[in-house]
């Protein structure tokens, strides 16, 4: 496989990792599909790198299955599912205001992990029908983890319980999809400079970076995009979770 033959769809691709890996791909020469909620700065986004824009809400299987199938029409296929889409909420176990909120944990796992396997399966659906490369190989699924899946913070019970499950779903969904040529990977991601951390005060920023090992800064979205589009093209990368995090472990 190779970036410049890639018809990739990018769900979170308005936005933070999604919109530098959408970014990065185009200028790779390979056809972006972004699927994102956000109406207004998803089209722009697909506007400026060339491709395509759906309004996608990833867990729900009748608005992924449509942006699946808009996806192939526009690009001719997809060989390439890269799922960025996710949120990342704050809150103890108990705090102040009592009991973590049931439904807070719930949606946290709902758009985090359910809605990374439900665009990961119908994604595969179509990635089947493509003809095999030399090796076999039909298509690739990347998924987004966090190094919260193995040392999350206080207050990361919810978030760190979603990428624990990315994580975990990785070996198995890769030997599923096996037999039919599609490979899965995840990546799991340090603390990196995107909207919601370029929001911070200054200080707070610095104080984060300082955290990090080497190098002592906070991650360029970029990094992300370009270990994803190393993965697509990397054909005996399978069922392994890769940490992108300047050797950070969280304490």
């Amino acid at each position: 496989m190779k970036l410049d033959t890639t018809l990739a769809i990018v769900t979170g691709g308005a936005s933070g990792l999604g919109e530098a890996t959408a970014r990065h791909f185009a200028s790779r020469r390979a056809v972006v599909t972004i699927l994102d909620r956000d109406a207004n700065r998803g089209p722009q986004v697909a506007h400026d790198i060339g491709g395509h824009f759906v309004e996608t809400d990833v867990t729900d299987d009748v608005s992924v299955q449509t942006a699946i199938d808009q996806a192939c029409a526009q690009m001719g296929g997809i060989t390439t599912a890269v799922n960025c889409a996710g949120i990342a909420l704050g809150i103890k176990t108990v705090g102040r205001d009592g009991a973590h909120p049931l439904p807070a944990f719930q949606k946290t796992i709902d758009i985090n992990l359910v809605g990374s396997f439900n665009i990961a399966r119908l994604a595969a659906v179509a990635m089947t029908q493509n003809t095999p490369e030399p090796d076999g190989a039909r298509g690739v699924i990347i998924n987004t983890a966090s190094i919260a899946a193995f040392d999350g913070q206080k207050g990361q019970a919810a978030y760190a319980a979603s990428k624990g499950g990315v994580v975990g779903m990785t070996l198995p969904m890769a030997r599923d999809l096996a037999s039919s040529g599609v490979r899965v990977m995840t990546i799991a991601p340090g603390i990196f400079k995107t909207p919601m951390l370029a929001g911070l005060p200054e200080d707070v920023q610095t104080a984060l970076a300082a955290d990090v090992p080497n190098p002592a800064r906070l991650g360029d979205p970029l990094e992300y995009a370009r270990l994803a589009a190393f993965i697509v093209e990397m054909g005996y990368l399978n069922g392994e979770v890769i940490r992108l995090d300047g050797a950070l472990r969280m304490r």
